[in-house]
């Protein structure tokens, strides 16, 4: 998403603002100062049929890191300067290197004389005798590039590469971007000299024969096919783009007003809300405050830089393992168990026929056992009515069978005809995929659902969720309750506890052991004997085995708090996890994530979070005492992929912070549409991590099989990626 702002009080309030001033001490030497190095090279070029001349910063220790590979910034001039007028930006890379805002880089400045110095970085076809054009573009997209590659040690992936510019190198950089995404993931756009449909007619676009044709020294035609415009249906949307625009509020305007429209002021605004509709990039717009000069140029360079040096990284984004599952319509994960023999069982929502499965209608439930590689089905049962039927958790027998968990809008036991609402569902499947039994559950009228599965001590199993009604003949307290039940190993419901505030309550997790039970959830106005701590509160609640309330307690912050996630680890701390806005450190949500003891004392609390919206959804304890939490990130905690990406956490006992990474496909992973988590975690036999989730992209290699899929990927707790 990108936002405007402005600084007032001129340069010196701009440099104050993006953290310029007072970083290099007057007089400190280069070593105390980490400096990089400059030095003007040139690179053959069999496109002009000549050299290239360009000048490379090699950062501080790069001649010592032998082994060291670097991302490199290839950073275009203006009309009518040269190589020389980036190297004024040294300074402000050896503090950033310096001071951990950016990761040490290799920057090459290429000097650009032809046409005049007004080549617009493009292959010209212009043939006038005075100042023929060249082929730029090619030169410098692929003789340059695969020079710098070649004689430098640097990560030769697009992922590694950031093209920027100013004026007419902004329009290039643009260019470069849009048109080679194979070479650039990253664009820093700074007052580009962008004009549609076509430039005023005084602009130096006109002049040198950039856009021309033959001996027309310009050409509508040539530049409109050339413009950022023409490229955008052509995106890869596998293949995103990040691009940071910025321009400053004082660019000259033009005495003309049928040409105000073409002020760059406006024409940065105008490519803004253009490129940020375009499905493949994903851009972001600042306005400084300042005119078309350096004075703009240096801080955007700077803040520019870092906004985008995330996933300007060496080692490429961890991407999404394959293959897929569900159907060729929007598909919803709905949990994931594994079992002794090494094989998985995934569940989740199709919206079609799943491996040849009857379809009923709507959302129909599905269960897949895979099998030790977790690609191959040994068995797929689908089931469901014509209304939808969800699934919301998995947990695994001991005969190798599972129980499911979720709801029904339809008849799907035969004793609910004319079902008008939700119904709370739980049912087991045998080792073969064979229906067991089906408990269909809740008020008649209203919605009731399951959320949460965990396993009895006889076979059986408790599940958590809510009711907008009367679950089992309680007195409701609020719009909606929170539901606990009991359920035997035939399926029967031994007991169920409704219990709420005057707001919307609901369960999202529950965990077991011989001694209690624990729910977690969320509540919009306080449960009874609780702290309403401010806005939404989590809450984590324990019962006894026969269903006896032993305590409740609120968690959270000022702001909007939710548990989603809880586990009990192998001293019996129960851990829960899920999202904080009220203890956010950097705006949005954050992950935030709880110990407690048996009697309900909190042992303690750990948040994780960045920019953006950022989840937990599912605490798992690991054999070495440290625990995985498993969610989603819209921020920067570990290399970003695209969208939402998964993310795993991984804490100590005492909760503190061991390590973060996330990975994911180019678009959503993880989150639904509304935002929300929608991903499930469990440890595998072997001891590796699985997660299941939702996907709006494609795994590694492609494969999508329609508009949101389910994946499975098994991953290293240590490492958190696939």
């Amino acid at each position: 998403m990108g936002r405007r702002w402005r600084i007032g009080g001129g340069v010196a309030a701009v440099l104050l603002a993006l953290g310029l001033t007072g970083a290099v001490p007057v007089g400190a030497s280069a070593e105390r100062l980490r400096a990089g190095t400059l030095t003007t090279a040139s690179a053959p070029s069999p496109a002009l049929d000549g050299t290239i001349d360009y000048t490379v910063y090699l950062p501080y220790g790069y001649a010592n890191a032998t082994a060291a590979r670097y991302p490199v910034l290839y950073l275009l001039h203006g009309r009518g300067d040269t190589m020389q007028a980036w190297t004024q930006v040294k300074a402000d890379l050896d503090r950033m290197i310096a001071d951990g805002e950016v990761s040490p880089v290799i920057a090459v400045l290429p000097d650009a004389p032809w046409s005049s110095r007004g080549n617009w970085y493009v292959d010209s076809s212009y043939t006038g005798a005075d100042d023929p054009g060249r082929p730029v573009e090619t030169a410098l997209t692929r003789d340059l590039v695969a020079h710098v590659d070649a004689t430098y040690r640097t990560a030769a992936h697009r992922g590694a590469r950031l093209v920027g510019g100013y004026s007419m190198g902004g329009a290039g950089a643009l260019r470069y971007a849009l048109a080679h995404q194979d070479l650039f993931a990253n664009a820093l756009v700074l007052s580009p000299a962008v004009y549609r449909p076509l430039p005023p007619a005084d602009s130096s676009a006109r002049e040198f024969g950039a856009f021309g044709s033959g001996a027309q020294r310009f050409s509508d035609e040539v530049y409109q096919q050339l413009n950022y415009p023409a490229l955008l249906p052509g995106l890869d949307p596998e293949s995103p783009v990040r691009m940071y625009v910025a321009v400053g509020d004082d660019e000259w305007a033009n005495p003309d007003p049928a040409d105000a429209a073409h002020d760059l002021d406006y024409e940065a605004a105008t490519l803004y809300n253009t490129v940020r509709r375009a499905d493949g990039v994903a851009a972001e717009l600042r306005v400084l405050d300042g005119g078309h000069d350096w004075d703009v140029w240096r801080p955007a360079f700077v803040d520019g830089l870092k906004h985008l040096a995330g996933t300007l990284s060496v080692t490429p984004p961890a991407g999404l393992p394959g293959p897929v599952h569900g159907s060729a319509g929007t598909d919803w994960a709905g949990g994931v168990a594994a079992h002794q023999d090494g094989t998985t069982t995934i569940g989740y929502a199709a919206s079609g026929p799943v491996d040849g499965q009857p379809y009923a209608g709507g959302l129909d439930a599905v269960v897949s056992r895979l099998a030790a590689d977790g690609t191959t089905a040994r068995w797929t049962t689908q089931f469901g009515t014509a209304a939808n039927d969800r699934l919301y958790g998995l947990m695994p027998l001991a005969d190798g069978g599972v129980i499911a968990a979720g709801y029904t809008r339809g008849d799907l036991d035969g004793k609910h005809p004319g079902n008008p609402a939700d119904d709370a569902l739980v049912t087991r499947l045998t080792g073969s995929g064979q229906r067991a039994w089906l408990t269909q559950a809740g008020d008649p009228t209203k919605a009731d659902r399951f959320y949460a599965v965990a396993p009895a001590p006889d076979g059986g199993a408790y599940v958590a969720g809510y009711t907008s009604g009367s679950f089992a003949g309680e007195t409701g307290a609020g719009d909606k309750d929170a539901v606990l039940a009991r359920i035997g190993p035939d399926g029967r419901v031994a007991w169920s506890r409704q219990f709420g505030g005057p707001g919307e309550d609901k369960a999202y997790a529950v965990m077991a052991d011989a001694q209690g039970v624990y729910v977690a959830g969320g509540t919009s106005a306080g449960l009874p004997g609780t702290t309403a701590l401010g806005g939404a509160d989590g809450w984590l609640a324990r019962y006894d085995p026969a269903g006896t309330s032993s305590w409740v307690t609120s968690v959270g912050g000022a702001g909007d708090d939710l548990l989603g996630g809880v586990a009990i680890s192998s001293t019996g701390t129960v851990l829960a996890t899920g999202s904080t806005g009220g203890e956010a450190t950097n705006g949005g949500s954050d992950v935030l994530t709880v110990a407690y003891t048996s009697t309900g004392r909190q042992g303690w609390r750990t948040v994780t979070g960045g920019h953006g919206a950022d989840a937990g959804a599912e605490v798992v304890p690991l054999p070495d005492g440290a625990v995985a939490v498993v969610g989603f990130t819209n921020s920067t905690l570990g290399l970003p992929v695209g969208g939402a990406d998964v993310l795993t956490v991984r804490l100590d006992a005492r909760g503190r912070q061991l390590g973060v990474a996330q990975y994911g496909t180019v678009r959503d992973d993880a989150a639904d549409p509304f935002g929300e988590e929608n991903v499930y975690a469990t440890l595998g036999a072997d001891g590796r991590l699985l997660v299941s989730g939702l996907t709006a992209g494609a795994p590694v290699g492609g494969g999508a099989l329609g508009n949101g899929d389910v994946f499975l990927a098994a991953l290293d707790p240590t490492k958190g990626t696939p």
